[in-house]
């Protein structure tokens, strides 16, 4: 069985243990959080701690707290020669402290605290300097989902981009077609069957060649009439701007 020590009780956080408390071949030792009222459903209280001083030894010490916080907290880590990984998208694995063994166990997905999520669907990326640390995070990360990736730094901060365009951006785009649909009494859920087939199309077709719209039709009249129905400054901005991308990839 493998020890693991997470610090950290955050959106990601909580889902790795949710995770984790569901498989056999992962046991979670103890969870470090600063928050001094955090309690865990299904994991014993007195193994969660608030001081660095409290850690014991483990097998794996997954940090999953902000970018900002991963360098200093790892340092602070009492233990050397220990594999010390962390969740991010965009930190460098060279970020993690030169007396432990480093890797990185990235679970690409958007994750709020309180939407369950199956995590048997989650690619997970992997990362590590030695092949038997990278086989470790494999066999964790292999107990949990069913798709296991071997990426590298470089490659992990092209798919965060990526990951950025394709989920926040959109998901803010869905705010503004709310806030729209609000504001003209409709009910937001009559969108729901359009964003369903346009997220399901590009399994099929290459993103490109599965775009519709006035913009890919070079419609002038149809985003003028737009233009001049959105009142709001800055969704017009981003009206013009997603217009002009669309029809200089046409």
């Amino acid at each position: 069985m493998t020890t693991v020590v997470i610090l950290g009780s955050g959106n990601v956080a909580s889902h790795l243990i949710n995770a984790f408390l569901l498989t056999e071949e992962i046991k979670i030792t103890q969870v470090y959080t600063r928050n001094t009222t955090t309690e865990i459903p299904n994991f014993k209280k007195e193994n969660i701690v608030h001081t660095l001083e409290e850690l014991k030894e483990a097998d794996i010490y997954i940090l999953s707290v902000s970018d900002t916080a991963v360098h200093s907290l790892a340092e602070k880590i009492p233990f050397q020669n220990k594999l010390i990984v962390h969740t991010s998208g965009t930190l460098n694995i060279q970020i993690l402290p030169k007396t432990a063994r480093k890797g990185v166990f990235y679970p690409l997905q958007t994750f709020s605290k309180n939407k369950p999520l199956n995590f048997q669907e989650i690619p997970i990326c992997i990362e590590a300097e030695s092949d038997q640390d990278y086989f470790l995070l494999e066999k964790i990360s292999q107990s949990i989902s069913n798709q296991t990736f071997k990426i590298n730094s470089d490659q992990r901060k092209s798919l965060h981009v990526s990951a950025v365009f394709v989920c926040n951006f959109v998901n803010h785009l869905y705010q503004i077609g709310h806030e729209i649909c609000m504001e003209h009494k409709i009910p937001f859920e009559i969108l729901y069957p359009l964003i369903k087939e346009t997220a399901n199309k590009i399994k099929q077709l290459n993103p490109k060649d599965a775009q519709t719209g006035p913009a890919k039709r070079k419609d002038s009249i149809t985003i003028n009439e737009h233009l001049h129905f959105l009142q709001n400054d800055t969704h017009k901005e981003i009206y013009k701007l997603l217009t002009k991308s669309i029809i200089d990839n046409v």
